[in-house]
């Protein structure tokens, strides 16, 4: 009997669907009708033992046990899903051949693996086991991975970089967790001073962005403004360019702070000619935007209608799971495979029906535009990976709450956006010399809304943009001007403007901030490689990273803006900046790449990272918070989970992390002071 062990139930019913015959649905599993057995984890089965597991005296909180390093790590079932461990058990024993079908990536990987070392897989069975990549749950493209079986002893490198990060992450964030914490009760702080790998860096973003804020001195500055009138009657305005001979009134933006050159240019220019030295009108189009991954999507509902990233997660699931209105919205894809390309018009029809049926009428009138021959950059499987990008499905709706339908609307909207005409318009370009000084005029005219009719103008990122660039709004249109013309320039004019401080972040730029967190570090070696990985957190955890760090009292929302508490500023002040940045995520994703590359070993990775452990926690007991005496909430018991709460088919919302007894359980001894193994 062969059994196939998928990641999620969704994932093991698309395998056996894909397999013919009639099937018979069972517990916790599916029986084939040619004898064999599709059955699925439920996220992690499994979750790493907390510390006193190892040793009873690391209940207790204390400086002299610091830090934790296990010599032998354990594993322990999840209570929630230890009926389908049980399920699972059952069937390998019975099974004479597996086949591991966790997602494609190096967590479901880890995660399938996990489960047949915990179980006890021989050696000689596990030489055999076979791996099914699986990325598209589409019939067609799941019969073809299941005729592309390999060993899956080529994935034991792919298996140990999960496991080598996911322990890591646990040494790290237990050890330092207990220790700034256990400092910060010596200084009355009355809570939990958590600190993680990807959490206490975003905390970091927050921390700096306020405190830029708060140092923030206002100053004016002052453009100038040619009013013209063209042979033709028609009236404008060109803006003012400072040449290089202004530069010691600039700032570093290129901003003219200098009132008196203002009033100098403005009078100057005032009843001169204005000769046009160069005009360019060009048409141009716009490409709708890519169906959304998670992120996107929480960050377009957050600026559309001020939801968080939790309620946005929370609604997806629900979408996902309850009402079956959308495929697996826990992505980090924006793209499609290709064999889902024929589905386009049957998807379409039914998520316009059910947005007619929520009141959106412009969804009705939109489909007339559409091409369902248009192939848009979104269908590409060399950009399809674990996951594609979250569509809705070809299910009819059924009630929903109103944020459940914001969130439904969001995603129907960016996949039917795929099949509309790009957004055509004019852009028109001129520059013209009054007396000695160089003005520029633009303008935008929308000549085919296309997609953008099913987006409203506050939402469009871009058409904010446009707006915001040199005020190209100051002209609805301009007229047709040739080189070498001579217009009238009527009067000069001068706005006297204020530069104001960055933004608070909201939930829309702190999620964007996580996912291009590269444009945060100096480095530009590091700065690449968090550009080439999906940058802090994952599409699963970065919802609940922010939420931890409400729940602990760190950050505090204010209307839609989210800012540091006192807390939360004390932790970043008496942290090391390593703990605060996020280059050492970018040193371990290098890491952790070469690892499953084959280009390094575990050891490699974890010994330096258990050696630095010391050094830390030492740092963290010279560490002073007197600052935060008697702030956080009534004192709680102090207790540090590598593991959130989980629900059927989804990931840990605070991360994919398990340690495991897969390929590099076999214990080393290290000498010095450091003794316990990393194993």
């Amino acid at each position: 009997m062969i059994l196939y062990i998928a990641e999620k139930p969704s994932l093991g019913r698309a395998i056996a669907s894909a397999i013919p015959g009639s099937h018979k649905n069972a517990e916790g599993h599916i029986q084939l009708a040619n004898g064999d057995v599709v059955s699925w984890c439920i996220g992690h089965l499994l979750e790493q033992a907390e510390p006193d597991a190892y040793d009873p005296k690391y209940k207790k909180w204390s400086h002299d046990t610091l830090p934790i390093l296990p010599e032998k790590w354990q594993l322990t079932p999840k209570p929630k899903t230890r009926k389908q461990l049980t399920v699972l058990r059952k069937l390998i024993k019975q099974a004479d051949q597996l086949v591991h079908a966790g997602d494609p990536d190096r967590e479901g990987q880890l995660l399938v693996d996990q489960v047949i070392d915990y179980l006890g897989v021989s050696s000689a069975k596990k030489q055999q086991i076979q791996r099914c990549l699986i990325s598209d749950l589409n019939k067609p493209a799941v019969q073809k991975a299941l005729q592309q079986l390999r060993s899956n002893q080529d994935f034991i490198p792919l298996s140990t970089s999960a496991l080598a990060r996911s322990r890591a992450d646990w040494l790290y964030g237990l050890n330092m967790t207990r220790a700034y914490t256990l400092q910060g009760q010596q200084a009355g702080y009355q809570g939990v001073l958590s600190v993680g790998r990807v959490q206490t860096p975003v905390l970091g973003l927050v921390v700096r962005r306020d405190q830029e804020i708060e140092q923030f001195v206002p100053h004016d500055y002052y453009d100038v403004w040619a009013h013209l009138c063209a042979g033709s009657g028609e009236r404008f305005k060109a803006k003012w360019v400072p040449s290089d001979s202004c530069a010691d009134f600039l700032d570093e933006q290129g901003r003219n702070l200098s009132r008196p050159l203002a009033e100098n240019v403005s009078t100057r220019i005032s009843g001169q000619p204005a000769e046009v030295v160069a005009y360019k009108r060009q048409q141009k189009q716009r490409a709708a935007p890519l169906p959304h991954s998670l992120s996107s999507l929480q960050i377009d509902a957050n600026k559309a209608f001020g939801l968080s990233a939790q309620q946005v997660l929370e609604c997806c699931q629900a979408l996902y799971e309850k009402h079956k209105l959308i495929t697996y919205p826990r992505s980090d894809s924006r793209h499609l495979p290709l064999a889902h390309f024929a589905q386009g018009r049957d998807v379409t029809q039914v998520a316009v029906r059910n947005m007619v049926q929520l009141g959106q009428a412009a969804f009705e009138s939109a489909v007339k535009q559409a091409d369902f021959k248009r192939k848009s950059r979104a269908w590409n499987d060399a950009k399809v990976d674990a996951h594609h990008a979250i569509i809705p499905t070809q299910k009819s709706l059924t009630r929903l709450s109103d944020t459940e339908a914001k969130v439904y609307q969001l995603v129907c909207r960016n996949y039917m956006a795929q099949f509309l005409p790009p957004e055509s318009y004019a852009e028109v370009r001129a520059e013209l010399r009054i007396v000695t000084g160089q003005f520029v005029a633009k303008s935008r005219q929308t000549t085919e809304a296309g997609w953008t009719c099913l987006f409203p103008k506050k939402t469009s990122t871009k058409a904010k943009e446009t707006q915001a660039d040199d005020e190209d709004s100051a002209n609805a249109c301009l007229p047709v001007m040739a080189v070498g013309e001579l217009l009238e320039c009527e009067r000069g004019e001068i706005v006297t403007k204020q530069t104001s401080p960055p933004k608070s972040f909201t939930d829309a730029a702190l999620l964007s901030a996580m996912t291009g967190i590269g444009r945060f570090v100096s480095d530009p070696e590091l700065r690449k490689i968090l550009k080439e990985t999906d940058g802090l957190g994952t599409e699963a955890t970065r919802a609940g990273i922010i939420e931890l760090l409400f729940k602990r009292g760190f950050l505090v929302r204010k209307g839609k803006a989210i800012n540091a508490t006192a807390a939360g500023k004390g932790l970043i002040t008496a942290l090391p900046d390593s703990a605060t940045w996020p280059d050492m995520t970018a040193r371990w994703e290098s890491q952790l790449d070469a690892i499953s590359q084959r280009e390094t070993q575990y050891r490699h990775f974890m010994d330096p990272m258990v050696d630095s452990l010391y050094g830390l926690i030492e740092q963290a007991k010279a560490s002073s918070f007197h600052g935060l005496k008697g702030l956080g909430g009534a004192r709680s018991k102090a207790t540090f989970k590598t593991k959130g709460k989980r629900t059927t088919g989804k990931r840990s919302p605070s991360g994919k992390s398990s340690g495991s007894k897969s390929s590099n359980n076999k214990p080393y001894r290290r000498t010095g002071k450091n003794k316990a193994a990393a194993t």
